[in-house]
């Protein structure tokens, strides 16, 4: 069986390193970026099932990001990974379609499960997350 594809991007290095070690034997790590902007100019090719990326990046931010891929006509699905669990940011993320959003404290148990759930079009809020969010996030799943 073929393992779907995934684009990571976040400003980090390490992080990219220890996020390709935790996922790599269930999805294949097709390229990573380290900007917001180096993601949205490779729109034309992104092929891959899955983006995950952050919200705080250089150039643009993750969530201005996902809107422009969106408006690109990317179809893969957009899971968050950041640091950021105020409900602003959560609420922003999910507006552009995002379908997860994970915090980067909740990696290890949350990040796997979020991409697999955004494969078959259901959303995933890292529990820690206001349980109003976490709440909504599991309505809308149905």
């Amino acid at each position: 069986m073929e393992r779907p594809r995934i684009f990571l991007a976040d400003d980090h290095a390490e992080f990219l390193a220890v996020v390709v070690r935790l996922i790599e034997g269930e999805f294949e790590v097709v390229r990573t970026f380290q900007d917001g902007q180096a993601i949205v100019d490779a729109a034309d090719m992104l092929d891959a099932d899955l983006v995950v990326m952050d919200v705080s990046m250089p150039r643009l931010n993750g969530i201005e990001a996902a809107r422009q891929l969106r408006a690109a006509g990317c179809q893969a699905k957009i899971v968050f990974l950041t640091v950021h669990n105020d409900q602003d940011y959560v609420r922003s993320a999910l507006a552009t379609g995002a379908l997860g959003y994970v915090v980067k404290d909740r990696l290890v148990p949350d990040l796997v499960p979020a991409l697999r759930q955004a494969l078959v079009d259901h959303r995933f809020v890292s529990d820690c997350i206001a349980p109003e969010l976490t709440d909504q996030a599991k309505t809308v799943q149905g």
